[in-house]
């Protein structure tokens, strides 16, 4: 398996990297550990100095490290620039926040006193996707590098130049020699890096199956593990919601991106008394989009991330029409170079029809009317996944209730604000477990010990 950038927008291949020798790969994993028996002696205001630092060079470089993105795996890069720029804010988040998230917390026991305090465990191993590939990689270095741990990471295949920018700019920041580590490793050796004792801890980013593969091999070496995996989050329109809020609000969380995110709005459920105004504001925004070269800041519509993502999302559109489901609009791919799709619209899909569980990833937006708001809480729940979800409503309080009432690991009113590096991140059910970001973020990698003294005599 080699490691390739090729540009989604005209399909040239511009780059090809090895994965790791069996020799390199341990000479990589000696060296983890061994930064790993220094950096957790480390105090806080060390570790700040080196990620805060790399927060600002990501910073003073993300117009430059904003093409990569582009040219990796086409995010328009307006959108790109926004990534490197919250990337390194994250940074900057846990280098300031860090010592106070992981101080020692005083307990009350009926005798003596105790208190628990958080120690790193050792060697994570990260696997992380290509949507945002300078996002995911801050959203763990920020806070388990902090934390004390030592990182490896096996990124994705396709973003092989970020992937190695990023720990360039940790190298630059002055990060000793295996704090961090970007592994260009196999599916198999990445079995190998779970099993090596020397690794504590694994956390992904990724597909479903793909978490439960790693999950399962971390659970049987007795590794903690975080998965953030898939989502198909429900967007409600209740009949007294703002509409003209709600269609900005629906084109943008259905087409960020290109689509391609976990927690992009993907089941749009609207209550029938609004639902043909909504779809015809709806529709319209997103037939307007107009590809191009996602390089150039007027476009709207860039590529989906490589020719097989594209492949894959028209095998799941005609899947579903072989299964009932309409196209209202789209459904095809654009006549042009590159891997574009049109946006689309799916209706009439029924509970049978594949696409009623499946996750969607691109710009694919699944439509159904429903009577009453009951309801689209039934149809919201009515799913394999749980990561995050939105309701648009004049009325906060209900807003509120409806938000009570769905099953995920996240929902926002009249907004779809998926990230601040301040707030946890993540789901239930089919979309893992664990949490990212906020003060929930760093406390996953981390022994929670009790320290207890009792001024009592020896038991006799």
């Amino acid at each position: 398996m080699a490691y390739t950038t090729i540009n989604p927008y005209n399909g040239e291949l511009l780059a090809q990297f090895d994965t790791l020798t069996a020799e390199q790969l341990e000479h990589k994993l000696a060296a983890a550990a061994q930064c790993y028996a220094t950096w957790k002696h480390t105090t806080y205001a060390q570790r700040a100095s080196i990620i805060a630092k790399a927060g600002e060079l990501m910073h003073q470089r993300f117009d430059a490290l904003a093409r990569k993105i582009t040219l990796e795996m086409g995010k328009r890069i307006d959108e790109a620039r926004g990534e490197v720029k919250f990337s390194a804010d994250i940074m900057a988040y846990y280098a300031k926040n860090a010592e106070r998230f992981l101080a020692p917390q005083a307990l009350e026991p009926s005798q003596g006193e105790a208190h628990m305090e958080s120690s790193p465990i050792g060697v994570i191993f990260g696997v992380e996707p290509w949507n945002f590939p300078f996002y995911q990689l801050a959203r763990v270095a920020g806070p388990h590098l902090m934390a004390g741990n030592v990182l490896v990471i096996k990124h994705a295949g396709c973003v092989p130049q970020c992937a190695m920018a990023f720990e360039q700019i940790l190298l630059e920041a002055g990060a000793p020699a295996g704090l961090y580590t970007n592994l260009s490793i196999s599916h198999e050796q990445s079995r190998q890096v779970v099993d090596d004792p020397r690794v504590r801890g694994v956390a992904l980013t990724g597909s479903v199956a793909a978490g439960r593969s790693l999950a399962a091999w971390a659970g049987q070496n007795l590794k903690p593990s975080s998965m953030e995996l898939g989502g198909s989050d429900a967007f409600i329109v209740l009949e007294d919601a703002d509409l003209e809020l709600a269609v900005k609000w629906a084109i943008w969380g259905r087409m960020y991106n290109c689509g391609q995110t976990c927690c992009a709005a993907k089941r749009f459920i609207v209550v029938d008394k609004v639902a043909d105004a909504f779809l015809k504001g709806f529709q319209a925004g997103l037939a307007a989009l107009k590809p191009g070269d996602p390089m150039d800041e007027a476009t709207t519509l860039g590529p989906l991330s490589s020719e097989a993502a594209l492949v894959q999302l028209l095998g799941q559109v005609r899947t579903a029409t072989d299964h009932g489901a309409k196209v209202l609009l789209g459904g095809t791919r654009i006549d042009r170079p590159g891997a574009f799709m049109t946006p689309t619209i799916l209706t009439d899909i029924a509970p049978e029809n594949p696409a009623f569980r499946d996750e969607f990833f691109g710009p694919v937006a699944l439509f159904f009317r429903v009577k009453d708001e009951d309801a689209a809480i039934a149809l919201a729940n009515d799913s394999d996944f749980g990561l995050g979800g939105s309701v648009f409503t004049r009325d906060l309080d209900r807003g509120r209730r409806v938000a009570s009432r769905v099953e995920t690991g996240m929902m926002f009113i009249n907004n779809i604000s998926w990230s601040d590096a301040e707030l946890p991140f993540g789901g239930i059910k089919d979309s893992g477990y664990g949490r990212e970001l906020g003060d929930m973020g760093i406390q996953q990698f981390v022994n929670k010990k009790l320290v207890r003294y009792v001024l009592a005599q020896a038991p006799v």
